[in-house]
């Protein structure tokens, strides 16, 4: 059955992590989605190895599934003409060029939305379309340290190896995707009621800031920044990381029951029985004196045996596991989160499926990460009517 958005379709001029997430959130979802990439290189991710498989990257592969590969030199007049006619067939752009960076070659919102008042154009970018910063290159790491993630990520100062830390995924960029697509998707809504496409303005550091969550309100209504506390969380007690009698475990408290639970698992009622430690508030107020408590109870016994103790009374609670730990973990097995892909040149190649679950549309993941230009003729002669002398001489060009 086809994917819920199998009537779209999508081009991408964008590379590297943002842009191309979105795309492929959306090609999870069925849209046709044609990926724009520079003749002879490519998305740039196409180059971050070691590891290969065979000879594409692990990187390209984690952002690049279910999409289909032209090669397109829109530098030349010939290659823009290309784009703006497979523009005035899209619904969606997707790009994340600096801003204003695309103007020159006529690919700019107002140039394609003057050829497709329909069209739904995102634009991902740093530090988006306004602002003092709007002309300033933004990468993932450097929006982890402006935006505030690094100031409560890291153990807390005095402490060895006290400091601020990267998330070790980038998030910022992951999180941009996925606000891009629904972006997308709300505008594709708006469109389908009042026939009017719109310009989507995506900014790392805006997302970086929204996505602070709970810690953004903890400054604003308690006046005051939010510091590193290592795998602690700044409003629940106990929740976080206990070095158990062989190893770690976490512990995820979420309220006064499971911790009464607990501390009966631990043979300590009375800690549970203590108004300094009865309900959250008061764990929070006195964390100083609580958690000293806990590690040395948790060093007691084995992280297994605290695991199955612990799950049996419903107290949340969990390993520390690495990703081949993952990947053998039987519930994600049971979930089909790893599904290999056909592959044009390689057999297959191993993908991390999307977690959307439709009931009615169920979604079907068939196509690996294209090949470069791998679909440059294809695209040209079903979209564009390009015969095959056409597609030759713009070869010879070097257009494409």
């Amino acid at each position: 059955m086809a994917g819920p958005l199998s009537h779209i379709r999508v081009l991408e001029l964008s590379r590297v992590l943002a842009g191309p997430w979105a795309a492929q959130t959306l090609a999870d979802l069925g849209a046709d989605v044609i990926k724009v990439e520079r003749p002879g290189a490519g998305d740039d991710t196409r180059a971050w190895g070691p590891p290969w498989a065979g000879d594409q990257s692990a990187y390209f592969l984690s952002t690049n599934r279910g999409k289909r590969s032209i090669t397109i030199d829109f530098e030349r007049p010939e290659g823009q003409e290309l784009v703006r006619k497979l523009a005035a067939q899209a619904d969606v752009v997707i790009e994340n060029f600096k801003v204003g960076g695309l103007v020159k070659y006529g690919l700019d919102y107002d140039s394609l939305k003057a050829i497709n008042p329909r069209l739904v154009y995102c634009s991902i970018t740093g530090f988006g379309q306004t602002g003092p910063y709007r002309n300033r290159a933004g990468y993932d790491f450097m929006i982890q340290g402006m935006g505030g993630l690094m100031s409560v990520t890291g153990l807390p100062d005095g402490e060895p190896g006290a400091g601020p830390v990267k998330v070790g995924v980038a998030v910022t960029d992951i999180f941009t995707g996925l606000y891009a697509t629904i972006g997308v998707m709300g505008g594709l809504a708006h469109r389908d009621r009042t026939g009017q496409g719109q310009w989507v303005d995506l900014a790392l550091l805006d997302v970086q800031v929204a996505v602070l969550a709970n810690q953004a309100m903890n400054c604003l209504v308690g006046g005051t920044a939010p510091q590193r506390l290592g795998n602690a969380h700044p409003n629940i007690v106990p929740y976080q990381a206990f070095a158990t009698r062989d190893g770690f475990i976490i512990l995820a408290v979420g309220n006064d029951g499971q911790f009464a639970k607990f501390c009966q698992v631990a043979g300590r009622p009375d800690l549970s029985a203590d108004s300094r430690y009865a309900t959250n508030p008061a764990r929070v107020a006195n964390r100083k004196e609580l958690v000293p408590q806990l590690e040395e109870l948790l060093r007691t016994r084995d992280s297994q045996d605290w695991l199955s103790a612990l799950e049996a009374v419903g107290v949340p609670c969990g390993p520390i596991n690495d990703l081949e730990a993952v990947f053998a973990d039987p519930h994600v097995q049971a979930r089909n989160i790893r599904q290999d892909l056909p592959h044009p040149v390689l057999g297959t190649v191993p993908t991390v499926a999307s977690p959307i679950r439709y009931s009615e549309t169920p979604l079907v993941h068939d196509a690996a990460p294209p090949t470069l230009g791998q679909h440059t003729d294809a695209v040209l002669t079903e979209a564009l009517g390009l015969s095959e002398a056409d597609i030759a001489a713009l070869r010879e060009k070097g257009v494409i």
